[in-house]
């Protein structure tokens, strides 16, 4: 009996043996982050003021690579199906894990069984603006002239499945109103086609729009928030105008493939957080708009439930159905 019990513990030390040496030494090389949208646009933005002070705290190089695709699934499916070993890792917005999941008939991934959520990084309003063209000064005026003309006037968005695209479907659902959905590949090609005048109105992040709307080139409406944006603050909320259901916030957070031993997950956790109460990284990202988070993994995969919830809601009242 003895020598079965000391034969039982060599085993069980085998096994522990190199996850433990595995946390231990981790991160022993360069770490990937993958960002799922182009670079450039506010997710990139994030993920370098961020990892910027992350790195320092890890001992390692954090490379950003951006896999751009699908309204994020692309960049997202490939870190669900990384080694998880906590050298790849992801940088996630609401799209990927908590719309398209649930607006989608067919997923490469499974967000809470593939996926590790480590943490929301940011909170990141939707603001509604209008192209200079269009007549309505205010929200009020905007849903009036909509509905003088149904299905006349439309609302631009970064991609099928984003947070733009589902708060112009949730102004639509509330609203009442008959606007087109112009979808785009990416924040740039829908701002320029709205600076242009080619459409009439977008809800986008707020570092996508804010510098446009500055200028006196694009005329901001509502922030689709429960209370005013510190780089906004003369917007006027969506709960202000009337409308406290039109609630439209972006988020970040960072994600791991599932797996990943809970030492190196909890490292990771750690710089993320400490880098995001730093008041350096609170500054930096609050010029972007952007409000810092740290949630813990918990909090985290909670929030991603009550956010797939709403917008399934949102979905089946807008009849959206992604393919």
């Amino acid at each position: 009996m003895m020598r079965s019990l000391v034969r039982g513990m060599i085993v069980a030390a085998l096994l522990v043996g190199p996850q433990m040496a595995q946390a231990q030494s981790y991160p022993s090389k360069p770490i990937k982050l993958v960002v799922p949208f182009p670079a450039g646009g506010p997710a990139d933005t994030i993920a370098r003021v961020l990892t910027e002070k992350m790195a320092p705290l890890l001992g390692q190089p954090i490379i950003i690579e951006s896999r751009a695709g699908a309204g994020g699934v692309t960049g997202i499916t490939a870190v669900a199906k990384a080694e998880p070993d906590g050298y790849t890792i992801g940088l996630s917005s609401a799209g990927p894990l908590a719309i398209t999941p649930v607006l989608s008939e067919t997923m490469p991934y499974d967000v809470h069984r593939d996926l590790k959520l480590l943490t929301q990084v940011v909170e990141v309003p939707e603001l509604l603006v209008v192209a200079d063209n269009v007549p309505a000064k205010t929200f009020g005026e905007l849903i009036a002239l909509a509905k003088s003309k149904p299905g006349k006037l439309n609302f631009a968005s970064t991609g099928v499945g984003g947070v733009p695209h589902m708060a112009g479907e949730l102004l639509k659902v509330s609203a009442g109103v008959d606007v087109e959905h112009v979808p785009y590949r990416g924040a740039a090609p829908a701002v320029n086609d709205l600076l242009g005048g080619h459409v009439n109105m977008m809800f986008a992040d707020i570092p996508v729009l804010l510098g446009n709307v500055t200028a006196g080139k694009l005329r901001a409406l509502a922030i689709g928030s429960a209370r005013r944006a510190p780089s906004a603050p003369d917007v006027p909320t969506t709960a202000e105008l009337g409308m406290p259901q039109v609630l439209a916030n972006n988020w970040y957070g960072l994600v791991a493939p599932s797996g990943i031993p809970a030492d190196v997950a909890a490292k990771i956790y750690s710089a993320a957080t400490e880098a995001l109460n730093s008041a350096e990284v609170k500054d930096k990202l609050a010029l972007q708009g952007a409000t810092t988070v740290g949630s813990t993994g918990a909090e985290f995969a909670a929030h991603v439930k009550a956010e797939m919830e709403k917008w399934a809601q949102v979905g089946k009242a807008a009849g959206v159905k992604l393919q």
